[in-house]
C-alpha cells in the first residue's frame, strides 16, 4: 500500500478506526471520514501521522449528495489521486416490525445503501484514474437475516448486490469487492455478546476488529478478485 492513496468513511471509531489505521502501517496516506465524531477522526489522524503516514480529516453526512460530492472534491484537491474506498459508515438500528416507521426504515436504507451507492459514483472517476478498488461493508445480516432488524438486513443485503452490479459496471479499471463481518465484538460491549458469538461460531471465538482490517487490506491486493463478499464471521452463518 506504499504511497497509495486511501478514503475511509465511518473512520472514527470500531472497525472503520482499525481498518485506517491498519492501512496506515501498510503504508497507505488515510482521509479519514466522520460525521458527527470529530474528536475521534482527529485522533485517528494524529495517529496515522505518527506512522509517517499523510492524513486529513473530513466531515460529510454521506445520507446528503452534496456532501458526498464535496468529500471527493476535497481528496481530488488534496491528494489528486484516490486507490481505494472503503465503505465503512453505516448505522445498525434495531426495530420491531409491526413498529417500524417510515423514518427508520428510510434512515436505514440512506445510511447503509444509498450512501455507499453515491460515494462510490463520486469515487470513480478518481479511482478508474489509478485502475484503484472499493471494498464495501456489507454484514451477516444482509445475508442470514434478524427479526428486529428487518431495515438494517434489507440494506446490508443491498450492499451485496450493490458490489456485485458495481464490479461489472466499473470493471476493467476498478474492482469492487466487500466485506461481511459478524460475530465480532470490541471493548465496551456487552459479554452475553461474546458468549453467544462463541456458541454460534464453529471456532469458538468471537472476531476483533483486526480480523476485519486483514479482510480489507486482502481484499484491496488481490488484484483477481472483484465481485466477492468475504464473510468474516468464524463460520457463524453456517
Amino acid at each position: 500500500m506504499n504511497g497509495k492513496v486511501v478514503l475511509v468513511t465511518g473512520a472514527g471509531k470500531r472497525i472503520g478506526r482499525a481498518v485506517a489505521m491498519r492501512l496506515a502501517e501498510e503504508g497507505a496516506d488515510v482521509i479519514v471520514h466522520y460525521r458527527s465524531s470529530e474528536a475521534e477522526a482527529k485522533e485517528v489522524a494524529r495517529s496515522i501521522e505518527g506512522l509517517g503516514r499523510r492524513s486529513v480529516v473530513l466531515r460529510a453526512d454521506l445520507t446528503q449528495l452534496e456532501d458526498i460530492r464535496s468529500m471527493l472534491a476535497k481528496v481530488a484537491d488534496k491528494f489528486g489521486r484516490l486507490d481505494l474506498l472503503v465503505n465503512s459508515a453505516a448505522n445498525f438500528q434495531h426495530t420491531e416490525f409491526a413498529s417500524t416507521t417510515e423514518e427508520l426504515w428510510d434512515s436505514s436504507l440512506d445510511a447503509n445503501l444509498k450512501a455507499v451507492f453515491f460515494c462510490c459514483q463520486a469515487a470513480a472517476p478518481l479511482l478508474r484514474a489509478s485502475k484503484g478498488s472499493i471494498v464495501n461493508f456489507s454484514d451477516i445480516g444482509g445475508i442470514i437475516g434478524w427479526p428486529g432488524y428487518v431495515p438494517h438486513c434489507v440494506s446490508k443485503a443491498g450492499v451485496v448486490m450493490l458490489t456485485r452490479a458495481l464490479a461489472k459496471e466499473l470493471g476493467p479499471e476498478v474492482r469492487v469487492n466487500a466485506v461481511a463481518p459478524g460475530t465480532i465484538t470490541m471493548p465496551g460491549d456487552p459479554p452475553e455478546w461474546e458468549a453467544d458469538y462463541v456458541r454460534r461460531a464453529p471456532l469458538k471465538r468471537s472476531g476483533t476488529p483486526d480480523d476485519v482490517a486483514d479482510a480489507v487490506v486482502y481484499l484491496a491486493r488481490a488484484t483477481f478478485i472483484t465481485g466477492h463478499v468475504l464473510i468474516v464471521d468464524g463460520g457463524r452463518t453456517l
